[in-house]
């Protein structure tokens, strides 16, 4: 009897600590926003091309690696940020960014025929091309990983004492990881309930949150996962400006 009621506990404790990330993801994003906005970028980038989504994305991961900080040091666990099985989290690098670059190649060749190429609110000059490439190789992965992975993962299996496999090596924390992370590619609100979202998007969200989880836990570090991230988002966006100039 005990043990169910302590088993009761622990699931109700996960259940509440699902919403405090996902709560605080969301504010963390709202704040992110708010300092962006604070600033004026005319001169380095009058277009917001790049500049108001860098500082947006550099104030989620000061604030977030601060609350790593803390709860490392409070809950005395470990977020990954050393090498850790360096075997395994280069060959999921590299498996991953061949995969990758021959998916986007073949859906920009789609995009094409079908005369559904990315349109971009911005001149395709040399400033914008290098700083959007720029923005997405250096903070994109960085930031995100750290929000969206490193944190609920390690949180979740500490709060259950546990990690909980699922199928195929993939963990019910990397599921609840990677459903959070969709869930920040959409617009919603509790207060008005309102939803609106990409669905093409929010799958696509999905599934990368799923293998780069799923390469966190098995490295046992979150430099993998930042460097697939970043290289996942640079050859999306920049096959696509290729296609865009040819």
């Amino acid at each position: 009897m005990e043990k169910k009621q302590a088993d009761q506990k622990k699931i109700l404790l996960y259940g509440i600590m699902i919403f405090l990330l996902l709560i605080f993801q969301e504010v963390l994003g709202k704040v992110g926003r708010s300092v962006a906005d604070l600033l004026s970028y005319e001169r380095v980038d009058p277009y917001k091309a790049f500049a108001w989504v860098s500082v947006h994305h550099i104030t989620m991961m000061l604030i977030t690696l601060a609350v790593i900080m803390v709860l490392s040091k409070l809950l005395k666990v470990d977020f990954g940020f050393s090498l850790g099985d360096k075997k395994t989290g280069t060959k999921y690098v590299v498996m991953y960014t061949a995969i990758f670059t021959g998916v986007t190649l073949v859906l920009h060749i789609l995009m094409l025929i079908n005369n559904r190429l990315p349109v971009y609110d911005f001149p395709l000059n040399k400033k914008n091309i290098l700083g959007t490439l720029g923005f997405q190789l250096f903070l994109s992965g960085p930031a995100e990983e750290i929000l969206y992975r490193a944190l609920p993962i390690t949180i979740l299996v500490h709060v259950l004492g546990k990690s909980v496999k699922v199928k195929w090596g993939i963990t019910l924390e990397t599921i609840i990881a990677s459903l959070l992370f969709a869930m920040a590619h959409m617009k919603w609100s509790l207060f008005p309930l309102t939803f609106e979202a990409d669905y093409f998007r929010l799958f696509y969200a999905f599934v990368l949150g799923i293998i780069q989880g799923k390469a966190y836990q098995d490295s046992r570090s979150i430099l993998y996962p930042m460097f697939m991230h970043s290289i996942s988002n640079v050859l999306m966006v920049g096959i696509g400006y290729l296609f865009l100039l040819l």
